[in-house]
């Protein structure tokens, strides 16, 4: 089977890419290289043996989506990552996320619609919750005003996926994540954000390896055990292999609506001091890292209550906080020494 993975040279999508391949699945990858590297392509090639076809493509235009799937009928599924993600980015260029991340999803569902059946993973988030009432956050809390235009873009990608679903062929999964950290534990493919990270934990490898001065730590007043914000981290492989269990779920049809939500994460809260104390233990140095004011567009506290993901899908987070931080400090090192 071949699927289709967009953004497949990015962050996550690289590490599902991997799992896929793993399982025996032929990728073809789309991906404007606008927050990626044609490197990637290397350490996927290095871990799975097999290198994925890859065609350089930016989603919003349409008429080069037309053409990729008229030259790629065989497509079975498609896992969506392809979109812009940072939050404080987002409240800066809102209309750059507008277009960006719901032009695409639009024009792939429109290409989906002309199969006779279609599955699609599309990459949610936490954020289309809010600031949620209750801790762990279950499928079934409401989705609040979004903090954020990024935050609305995934609200308003959910929204479209189950209005086409209800009259289409198109069968989705909405994968709603908490926060992806970790590399491959091959240090072959990791996070590699252009620029300033927007990420903590690329800003604290950064700064531990002396290409940042230090971290800023965004609001210590929060009424948090520490004061700082509190967010449920879990590791990119856990979250790739995720993917992979809720797309065969599609292909095999074993799905019980046509649009099904599932949160991923461990289920534990961490602040981001715990995180930082969690890298400082792996890698034996101390972090200069400076407490600053609130970032606009954070909220308190996220973690996920991950029963439904446990039950249904057989899946479950296995790596711990310290094996994340440990395996994106090896990932950091292999690319400065590089």
């Amino acid at each position: 089977m071949k699927i289709l993975v967009t953004g497949g040279l990015g962050f996550i999508g690289s590490h599902t890419v991997v799992e896929l391949q793993n399982q025996g699945f032929g990728v073809v990858i789309i991906d404007d290289l606008s927050n990626s590297s044609l490197e990637v392509l290397e350490g996927i090639e290095a871990i799975t043996g097999k290198v994925p076809s890859f065609e350089k493509l930016d989603l919003r235009e349409k008429a080069k989506v037309q053409d990729f799937f008229n030259r790629h009928r065989d497509i079975t599924g498609v896992i969506h990552f392809a979109a812009s993600k940072a939050v404080g980015e987002s409240v800066q260029n809102p209309l750059l996320y507008y277009e960006n991340n719901l032009n695409a999803l639009v024009y792939l569902l429109q290409e989906l619609d002309k199969k006779d059946r279609a599955s699609i993973i599309f990459s949610s988030s936490c954020t289309v919750y809010g600031q949620a009432e209750k801790m762990p956050i279950t499928e079934d809390a409401p989705i609040q005003r979004a903090m954020s235009p990024y935050g609305n873009t995934k609200q308003i990608g959910e929204e479209i996926i189950i209005d086409t679903a209800k009259v289409t062929n198109i069968n989705a999964i909405l994968l709603r994540y908490f926060n992806p950290v970790g590399s491959h534990p091959s240090a072959e493919i990791g996070e590699l954000p252009l620029g300033v990270p927007q990420n903590l934990v690329p800003f604290i490898t950064q700064t531990a390896i002396g290409l940042r001065n230090e971290l800023s730590v965004y609001g210590s007043d929060y009424p948090t055990t520490d004061g700082t914000a509190v967010r449920d981290y879990i590791h990119v492989v856990d979250l790739a292999k995720a993917h992979v269990i809720a797309l065969q779920r599609l292909l095999d049809q074993k799905n019980q609506q046509k649009v099904e939500v599932f949160n991923l994460g461990t289920g534990t809260g961490s602040s981001v001091l715990e995180v930082i104390h969690a890298f400082e233990k792996v890698s034996n140095q101390k972090l200069p890292y400076k407490l600053v004011a609130r970032r606009e567009g954070d909220i308190t506290q996220a973690y996920a209550n991950t029963d439904k993901a446990n039950a249904i899908l057989g899946w479950k987070a296995t790596f711990t906080l310290e094996q994340a931080m440990e395996s994106a400090w090896k990932w950091e090192q292999k690319v400065r020494n590089n």
